[in-house]
């Protein structure tokens, strides 16, 4: 079995077992034993917090990995990350350390499996940030690892109607057009979330544990089971899921099938054309970007353009369109999915997994795909064409691209005013305010990675859009991120971002912007006298000057380079 040759529990090889005689007795004070330090010793990454139902299971998920790591043969090591809610921070301050955080995490997984120089590791995963966060350090160090993603959360119902968590962003802005009243919005409230599981649209959470599967991360299936069952208790294939990829662990250090020899450029490839086919987050481009720079793998913003273009639309799942994860998981989950997009041609099924077995491999048992049902369409008959879900632009207000999530929507090139807004609160009270028209184009800046810090996702404005019935009347456009939650017209990630001096810092009220679809372009129309006049007027606000948010806008990269600190 393949170990560290300096393994702080210490091994039997000549000139070690001295001088780990210190770790060994600070171990015993925890309980391990002579029978323990012969053992693989296995890190487990628990980002537990009873902040947000994505994660508030994930504690007794650890217990469960620790467990049958120990009945498999190994000694495990937990520890807990930071866990910052998307869903409870949108749309203030605490929104900006959502995307830190990831940077956080696969830093504190790093110090903890480095500074402990364990034998693999297992990172858990709830919420949208802890899942990119979970899988970085594996490829960073190219550790023996696995990923295990908590699960999804199970729709709310009320009044017949099934809810999710942006059913609840979009009753704010009915509630502030005067569609329901506050009786309705206070029951939306109380019944869209009923237990702990991740957020269970094809949102950033779905989007990325799919993405990683598809890569080759984590164990096959595992990314659309359930989080919990209706009682609020550890669903029972999750429970499998820990078991098995405990297992699994033991024998990828038999093997010695590190990180990097699964996530290869092909395994990248995958996950993009798995996480377009489904419909996911804009996320998924920040995500991927930052996880290839990890691995060592060449990958831009040009590169997923051009991967993802012949990739059909095949699943109708909300944000834009009607079903949830759990509907997938009912009709034969995500090994379903991989092995229709394999027979389809569009997948490298020959792409190595943590099972030790190819992609190709592991899903051949899988069930095909039902008829007569609407959730997830053959790829002869997709949802949408290729090409019509996440689109990246270019243009003179996006040199560096941007990135539009047009969901299989028929959207057409347009012209509008721009309507200027230097933070999301601003934008969010003139919508919530009535002072946004159709045909406007809503511009918030200053809300880059380096501009925010910390790219905010700007989904209270984009769902109070939707609720007051502008979605497809007004677009939005930003520096900062959408959640995976978001839909309507919604360009994001524009890059240079206005912190630094991007074009978007120039635009003025009222100037006129063109979305060009067919030449997939983004452009401010003002000439390139005006804009070199105003150019030299222009400074950049103050923001933070101490503390994490300084440090992170200090060193992150831009958008589309996937926001990286290094």
């Amino acid at each position: 079995m393949k170990r560290r040759s300096h393994n702080i529990t210490g091994s039997h090889a000549a000139g070690n077992w001295e001088e780990r005689t210190p770790a060994r007795t600070m171990l015993r004070a925890v309980g391990f034993n002579d029978g323990d330090f012969q053992k693989p010793l296995i890190a487990v990454a628990v980002p537990h917090t009873n902040g947000t139902p994505c994660n508030d299971h994930i504690r007794e998920l650890g217990d469960l990995v620790q467990q049958e790591i120990e009945a498999a043969g190994g000694k495990a090591i937990v520890f807990g990350t930071p866990v910052v809610s998307d869903g409870i921070s949108m749309g203030t301050e605490a929104m900006k350390y959502s995307l830190v955080s990831r940077e956080v995490i696969a830093d504190a997984i790093e110090l903890m499996t480095e500074g402990y120089q364990v034998d693999g590791v297992i990172t858990l995963s709830g919420c949208d940030k802890t899942i990119p966060a979970a899988l970085m350090p594996i490829a960073r160090n190219d550790l023996v690892g696995i990923t295990l993603y908590g699960g999804s959360i199970l729709p709310g119902v009320y009044a017949g109607e099934e809810l999710n968590i942006v059913s609840s962003f979009e009753a704010v802005g009915a509630h502030a057009a005067g569609r329901i009243d506050d009786t309705h919005l206070h029951h939306i409230e109380c019944h869209a979330c009923p237990g702990a599981g991740s957020c269970g649209g094809m949102y950033t959470a779905n989007t990325m544990a799919a993405a990683i599967e598809a890569m080759g991360m984590s164990l096959p299936g595992s990314s659309s089971n359930m989080a919990v069952d209706r009682a609020n208790n550890i669903s029972s294939e999750k429970k499998r899921d820990a078991a098995a990829s405990a297992r699994q662990l033991l024998s990828l250090l038999e093997q010695g099938l590190t990180g990097r020899r699964i996530m290869s450029r092909k395994a990248f490839e995958n996950a993009l054309t798995v996480a377009w086919a489904l419909g996911g987050s804009t996320n998924a481009v920040l995500h991927l970007l930052a996880l290839a720079r990890e691995a060592g793998v060449a990958l831009s913003l040009s590169d997923i353009d051009t991967i993802t273009r012949k990739v059909p639309l095949l699943g109708n799942f909300k944000p834009s369109g009607r079903y949830l994860m759990n509907d997938l998981h009912r009709l034969g989950g995500m090994s379903m999915v991989i092995k229709l997009l394999l027979e389809g041609g569009y997948l490298h099924g020959e792409c190595m997994t943590v099972t030790g077995r190819t992609l190709a491999e592991n899903v051949a048992a899988a069930p095909p795909l039902p008829d007569g049902q609407d959730v997830l369409f053959p790829v002869e008959q997709p949802f949408a064409p290729a090409g019509t879900h996440i689109r990246i632009l270019r243009g003179n207000l996006a040199e560096d691209g941007c990135v539009l999530k047009q969901s299989g929507k028929a959207l057409q090139t347009l012209t509008g005013a721009a309507r200027v807004f230097d933070r999301e609160e601003e934008a969010l009270a003139a919508i919530l305010g009535g002072r946004i028209q159709p045909g406007d184009i809503v511009v918030i800046r200053y809300e880059g990675p380096k501009g925010g810090p910390g790219m905010r996702e700007m989904l209270s404005p984009s769902a109070a859009l939707m609720g007051a019935g502008l979605g497809d009347s007004v677009s939005l456009l930003t520096d900062g991120r959408f959640s995976g939650g978001t839909h309507g017209i919604m360009i994001g990630h524009i890059a240079p971002e206005a912190m630094v001096g991007g074009t978007l810092a120039l635009v003025e009220e009222g100037d006129t912007i063109t979305i060009d679809l067919d030449r997939e372009e983004l452009n401010l129309n003002v000439s390139e006298t005006e804009l070199s006049e105003r150019r030299s007027r222009w400074r950049p606000p103050e923001k933070a000057s101490a503390g994490v948010l300084a440090k992170y806008a200090r060193l992150v990269s831009s958008a589309s380079e996937g926001a990286v600190t290094f």
